[in-house]
């Protein structure tokens, strides 16, 4: 049953209600966000998506509530392995603690951007033409399969065009200025360091999107679905950040796993005519994959305590800025 207009209305005005909730309550005024005060707020996102599923299955039915919730799995699991090249980004340009909160905020917000605007192709391209899902699903099986012989160590930031760009053609400071990303010097105008990091993230942002909105549609066909479970999924992300940046070394399963369940979800768009499994099949194998994955990973790394640091990239001085 397609959502009334009404609700297409609540869910995009949510967005930014919830950004600036999370913009100026978590971590605002902070040297460094307490683990403490992060899965708190974590622990509100989380219940807070989940909870969506009931208000889908009161409105929409078990169907669409069960549709939401394989998707918001997807997305949410795909999310916190992006995380590591969050993480890989953030150790490169040496950012500070105190600045890593709104540069998340960025990010996460580009993340929505890309993402609604993936969703609106997808559901175009799917809504004109039926076989566009065989070339969803042929694309994540090359995904999984690409996923599956990853390991992360392969992120460089210093070859991302963007940045080489910003590095020959726009004069930049050497550090920091705090939460600035133009100072002017000297009657010029400088970018500090973070317009580099911004744009980095950016371009991440927009590979994520393309390798995370074929996976929910092959769950789910409702562009309403898609937007709600992407949104619900990328908000916490800030939060769960500084929960589990010291413990992303211990997952070192979770790329096999989610390699499984986009294979699964590619090979049930090419198998689309033959066979179309309960949507309780699909949740149930994202849900035994995905935990499988995250208890293989911390079994097998249970005494390495997660610490492990990420190799920084070129020093970078921080200048404090009383503004």
């Amino acid at each position: 049953m397609e959502p009334p207009l009404w609700a297409w209305l609540a869910l995009i005005g949510a967005v930014p209600v919830l950004a600036a909730i999370d913009l100026l309550v978590f971590g605002r005024g902070a040297k460094e966000v307490p683990v403490r005060t992060a899965a708190l707020w974590s622990a509100a996102w989380i219940t807070l998506g989940l909870a969506f599923a009931g208000i889908m299955g009161a409105t929409q039915g078990g169907t669409a509530a069960g549709e939401y919730l394989s998707g918001y799995l997807i997305e949410w699991s795909l999310s916190i392995d992006n995380l590591f090249v969050f993480a890989v980004i953030f150790a490169y340009f040496a950012v500070p603690k105190e600045v890593q909160p709104r540069v998340l905020m960025y990010g996460i917000l580009g993340a929505l951007v890309f993402r609604g605007i993936f969703i609106a192709i997808g559901a175009a391209a799917l809504g004109a033409a039926s076989w566009v899902i065989y070339i969803f699903g042929a694309f994540l099986i090359v995904t999984a399969y690409r996923l599956a012989r990853s390991t992360g160590d392969h992120v460089d930031p210093s070859r991302n065009t963007l940045l080489l760009l910003v590095n020959r053609f726009v004069p930049s400071t050497e550090g920091y200025h705090g939460t600035k990303v133009f100072v002017r010097q000297g009657g010029r105008r400088f970018a500090t360091p973070l317009l580099a990091v911004l744009l980095v993230i950016a371009s991440t942002d927009v590979v994520f999107a393309i390798d995370s909105i074929p996976a929910i549609f092959a769950v789910t066909d409702e562009a309403f679905i898609v937007l709600a479970a992407n949104v619900f999924a990328v908000m916490g992300l800030r939060a769960m950040y500084f929960v589990i940046v010291g413990m992303l070394t211990r997952f070192r399963y979770l790329n096999y796993g989610l390699a499984v369940v986009l294979g699964l979800v590619g090979l049930k768009m090419l198998l689309n005519d033959v066979y179309h499994p309960p949507i309780y099949v699909t949740l149930g194998a994202v849900v035994i994959v995905l935990g499988t994955a995250v208890l293989a990973s911390l079994w097998a790394t249970r005494g390495e305590g997660g610490q492990e640091e990420i190799a920084l990239g070129p020093a970078t001085r921080v200048h404090e800025d009383p503004a």
